[in-house]
């Protein structure tokens, strides 16, 4: 009866705390840390009120100094899911802002969790610091396994983060630069089942539909004596039709329209490829009016020149008013997803969730 007594008025001294401590949010709220508080509090109330508290409340009488004691306990858990949720938060507006220098030496700090959330964004920001130009190749080199470990142990932790999923494919598909072609096309299907796991996961995501376009559209482009040298090494090796590359091209911009110039300009490519030039030429349009913010962008639709979305544009034309004179050449090397992320849902959704240069 002692110990029901003691559980009850802890219970409503702990729901006491928090309602003065929430009037006094009111007058000065913290933005995206109230849920937090809430959270933490309800857990603590809801495990004293169900009887949990009876191995801390070891005796009849609750002391001052044992209530004290367990009062900071709590508050020391409250405060270490606020920081976890801060730096997460804060991490996602470096990324937003592309200042990559900053966001890998705040994420560099974490580099020993266990958390899949730090871990991921650390494969992200440690990719992101490879591709900077003037970052040296020795350097480049290991970040690029850096950022493939990190995406590989965010995997471990938590396989259910469709973010995790995909920039392991994304870092699986780096590292094949280092180590030949035979290992880069034996990674395809690792790296597109992963893809497909992480649109699975969230369908929402425009960023992952968009590389597994660019994958389906690399491998219907292979030219025929590099699928003669891959039947030699696999018996089967990927192929894809540039059909099913459109249908992810078109499913990126139906979730998210117009978040990449990119994939405007894929969608261009791969119309051409099929031979519907006006649609190519609808889409290369708007891939060359685009508004260019980024060094990615500037080169699909440079200010006063040509870029890849005008020059795609006048072979279009050129295909409806006369002989295709040169093919399209293109490796298997998509553009970077850094862009793609940062103004699509993707990277929002990645944080709440969890939201290419060479595949």
């Amino acid at each position: 009866m002692d110990l029901t007594m003691a559980v009850r008025v802890l219970s409503r001294c702990a729901r006491r705390t928090f309602l003065e401590f929430a009037s006094r949010s009111k007058s000065a709220p913290t933005r995206g840390t109230g849920r937090h508080y809430w959270t933490a509090f309800r857990r603590t109330v809801s495990g004293l009120s169900s009887g949990r508290a009876a191995f801390v409340l070891g005796v009849p009488a609750v002391s001052c100094l044992g209530y004290e004691a367990l009062r900071r306990a709590q508050s020391s858990a409250v405060v270490s899911a606020l920081d976890r949720e801060e730096i997460l938060e804060q991490a996602d507006y470096l990324y937003s802002c592309a200042d990559t220098q900053k966001l890998y030496q705040l994420l560099a700090q974490h580099k020993d969790s266990e958390d899949a959330q730090f871990l991921w964004r650390l494969a992200r920001a440690s990719r992101d610091l490879a591709l900077l130009p003037d970052t040296e190749a020795e350097q480049k080199k290991r970040l690029t396994f850096e950022a493939f470990q990190f995406a590989q142990r965010a995997l471990e932790r938590d396989d259910s983060c469709f973010a995790a999923h995909k920039w392991y494919a994304v870092c699986l598909s780096d590292i094949g630069d280092y180590e030949g072609v035979k290992v880069k096309i034996g990674n395809s299907y690792i790296i597109r089942e992963h893809l497909e796991k992480a649109i699975q996961l969230n369908p929402k995501d425009a960023t992952s539909l968009h590389i597994l376009g660019y994958w389906c559209f690399a491998f219907a482009e292979l030219p025929w004596y590099q699928r003669k040298v891959a039947a030699v090494v696999f018996s089967s090796p990927p192929t894809s039709t540039f059909q099913e590359a459109l249908e992810f091209f078109l499913k990126a911009e139906e979730v998210d329209p117009n978040f990449y110039s990119k994939n405007l300009l894929m969608l261009g490519k791969t119309y051409l490829a099929l031979k519907e030039q006006q649609k190519a030429q609808m889409w290369l349009t708007k891939a060359r009016d685009y508004p260019a913010h980024t060094a990615e962008d500037r080169e699909v639709c440079p200010q006063g020149g040509r870029g890849a979305a005008e020059e795609a544009r006048l072979k279009a034309w050129t295909w409806m008013t006369g002989p295709l004179r040169t093919a399209t050449c293109w490796t298997f090397a998509p553009p970077s997803t850094a862009d793609a992320s940062r103004r699509s849902s993707g990277w929002q959704s990645e944080r709440e969730t969890g939201a290419e240069d060479t595949l």
